[in-house]
């Protein structure tokens, strides 16, 4: 039978691994950092192996630690899980769970509703809402999960479609009487286009029924993030992209209106993003909830 102090020791190093820090990991864990590394050092000694290199300014795994971080994550996890779903079978989901959200419109409208409905149903489960403009580091940030607009590049990250938005373009009124309002995606050459990505110019492909065209836009104007190139747009700067449900409540009050309407531009998925596919009861059931609710918000359902 393993010892209880090996199968710790484990965990310990897996959370420095991840964290490549001695500091960051007895912060995390509220221990102290002398103990954590006397832990892990003792950990080496009785497997005769150097797991991590310990510098004052980094710590790095070994190629030993490389090769048994997979093996010794898997390990954690299983262990996590199982302590989970014993929780779980008692008292249902509990503990604080860190969520990222984008700031985009469709989250603040919708994400706080249904966060309360999920809170209602696991009344042992602290739910932190952190709105994020960029993507975050969900290890080195403590985030349970992300909700994103965003697909994630790193190959290590477990990704969730859990619905899409669709996207058209977008003005003010006023901009398009004294600009005109195009009548075909290759009109836009002669207008000013406000661009929610640091470039001067892009390539957008637009289709209407069988038809497929792209065309090249620029602007004066570029910004990181959709939202500002709403506001952009509202005030008279050009014409922009945006998703449909982002910027219905200025389509009804009038202050955009929807530009070449007939043609369809891609849409943008929308993702639910993990660490890893071993969860606890708390984010596997926040998941699976936001999964069917968020769904119905992108189909109109909600």
């Amino acid at each position: 039978m393993p010892s209880p102090q090996i199968l710790r020791d484990i965990a310990l190093f897996v959370e420095v691994a991840k964290r490549r820090s001695f500091s960051r990991a007895a912060e995390a864990l509220d221990m102290p950092v002398s103990s954590l590394s006397r832990r892990i050092a003792e950990f080496e000694a009785s497997i005769g192996i150097r797991l991590l290199d310990r510098t004052t300014r980094r710590t790095v795994l070994t190629p030993a630690g490389e090769s048994y971080l997979t093996q010794a994550t898997r390990l954690v996890d299983d262990a996590q899980r199982s302590f989970d779903e014993l929780v779980a079978q008692a008292k249902g989901p509990t503990g604080f769970l860190k969520v990222a959200a984008p700031p985009d419109f469709w989250a603040v409208q919708h994400l706080p509703e249904l966060t309360a409905e999920y809170s209602a149903l696991h009344e042992e489960v602290h739910v932190h809402l952190d709105l994020h403009a960029a993507q975050v580091d969900l290890v080195s940030e403590d985030y349970d999960l992300a909700i994103t607009s965003e697909e994630p590049t790193q190959n290590s990250l477990i990704v969730r479609r859990v619905g899409a938005t669709a996207n058209r373009l977008f003005a003010a009124p006023d901009y398009l009487e004294a600009r005109g309002r195009p009548e075909h995606p290759h009109d836009l050459a002669e207008h000013d286009i406000v661009l929610p990505v640091a470039s001067g110019s892009a390539t957008w492909q637009f289709t209407r029924r069988d038809e497929v065209v792209s065309t090249t836009v620029a602007g004066r104007i570029s910004c990181n993030h959709r939202s500002l190139a709403r506001r952009f747009a509202v005030t008279g700067r050009g014409i922009t992209m945006a998703s449909d449900i982002n910027v219905e409540r200025d389509v009804r009050s009038g202050r955009l209106e929807a530009v070449l309407p007939d043609w369809e531009l891609p849409e943008t998925s929308v993702y639910i993003v993990t660490t890893s596919r071993l969860l606890p009861a708390k984010t596997r059931s926040y998941i699976d909830f936001m999964s069917r609710r968020l769904n119905g918000v992108f189909s109109g359902g909600a």
